[in-house]
């Protein structure tokens, strides 16, 4: 099997460290992601699929978005269940040698999104945390205005309540906030 390109092979580095995400890999004045990102992202954004030679037979599939517009296509991204990596070049192009040095700068979450033209300015963002053990933890955050509210973790069985009615209290609380994420402890 033949190589890839030196910069595809600096992408699937990434890439691999990011499995989970899809990678916005900066080239120039684009966006562009390759693969099976470029083919899941090519449907949600209703943009062209294209390829690029990547040192193999086949051509990679590959899409892309202008850098300066990239706020308008991660929200579709990120509405349709899917983690976003930001890869930037971190040095001037036009002063490298060889390669451009590239490595992601932000991953972005439904909870973590802080660029106001991404949000809804009527609603908060909230990022919940949740514990459950015999009794519950919860802290929500809105990391893009600063709220952040904790409830201390009740030992409900002390109470005489038990494990589905914990749950109930729990999916109440939720349904409260109506958080954009959730991280939770394994059950």
């Amino acid at each position: 099997m033949a190589k890839y390109t030196p910069m595809m092979e600096q992408y699937m580095g990434i890439k691999n460290q990011h499995r989970d995400c899809i990678l916005m890999y900066r080239l120039g004045d684009f966006y562009e992601m390759f693969f099976d990102d470029a083919i899941t992202a090519s449907k949600i954004l209703e943009i062209a699929l294209t390829g690029r030679d990547c040192g193999q037979k086949e051509r990679a599939p590959m899409c892309g978005v202008p850098y300066h517009a990239v706020n308008s296509y991660i929200p579709k991204l990120i509405e349709s269940g899917y983690k976003v990596a930001i890869c930037e070049q971190l040095e001037d192009p036009s002063k490298a040698k060889g390669i451009v040095k590239r490595d992601v700068i932000r991953v972005i979450t439904p909870g973590t999104i802080i660029d106001q033209d991404m949000l809804d300015e009527k609603s908060n963002n909230y990022l919940c945390c949740t514990y459950l053990d015999k009794g519950f933890g919860m802290c929500y955050a809105d990391i893009s205005t600063g709220d952040l509210y904790v409830t201390e973790n009740i030992q409900l069985s002390d109470f005489g309540i038990d494990d589905n009615k914990k749950y109930d209290l729990l999916k109440e609380e939720i349904f409260k906030i109506n958080p954009s994420e959730i991280i939770t402890n394994k059950l």
